[in-house]
């Protein structure tokens, strides 16, 4: 078994049932299981310069102990993503449904033209690495050299990100 760690978001439609049906999915998934979950996160959602507000995001991160290999979870997570309403073709930081991002694959660096593991942004933005803390504070980052907690400390992001009260998993 691999331990994984998927970041989750939405910020259109009913936020939290979209991240608490993702999360039941991917429980469901072949020799998988959600072993953790963060705290529910409300963000400010990334937007170009330039264009037009969009709705804040609820985030969270998830871990995963699986026998999947990345490809296969990452597959499974474009599929959690379109059955819940995500257009395949979407813009890059457009409004969406849910989003699912696979952030860490053990200690492996993946580097491939569908996958790069740890996410290429993961150090430079709060709303992941605030619920990844949760999770995996101690875990160091492979390729960085530097626990979640660390990267966290140093993150130049200062958007918000505001806990919730709410909880998707047990």
């Amino acid at each position: 078994m691999t331990e994984a760690f998927v970041a989750l978001g939405a910020n259109l439609g009913d936020r939290l049932a979209a991240l608490r049906g993702a999360v039941a999915a991917l429980d469901a998934l072949p020799e998988t299981a959600v072993v953790a979950s963060s705290a529910v996160y409300e963000t400010a959602a990334l937007v170009r310069p330039g264009a037009a507000p969009q709705p804040d995001h609820l985030n969270a991160v998830v871990g995963l102990q699986t026998r999947l290999d990345p490809p296969a979870l990452l597959r499974a997570l474009r599929a959690i993503e379109r059955a819940a309403g995500r257009e395949p073709a979407a813009e890059r930081w457009a409004p969406r449904p849910l989003d699912l991002d696979l952030l860490l694959w053990g200690d492996d660096e993946i580097a491939g033209p569908d996958l790069t593991v740890p996410h290429p942004a993961l150090d430079a933005r709060r709303f992941v690495l605030v619920p990844l803390a949760d999770v995996a504070a101690d875990r160091v980052v492979p390729g960085l050299g530097r626990s979640v907690a660390d990267l966290l400390d140093d993150c130049p992001d200062t958007s918000r990100v505001e806990r919730t009260s709410a909880r998707l998993w047990p």
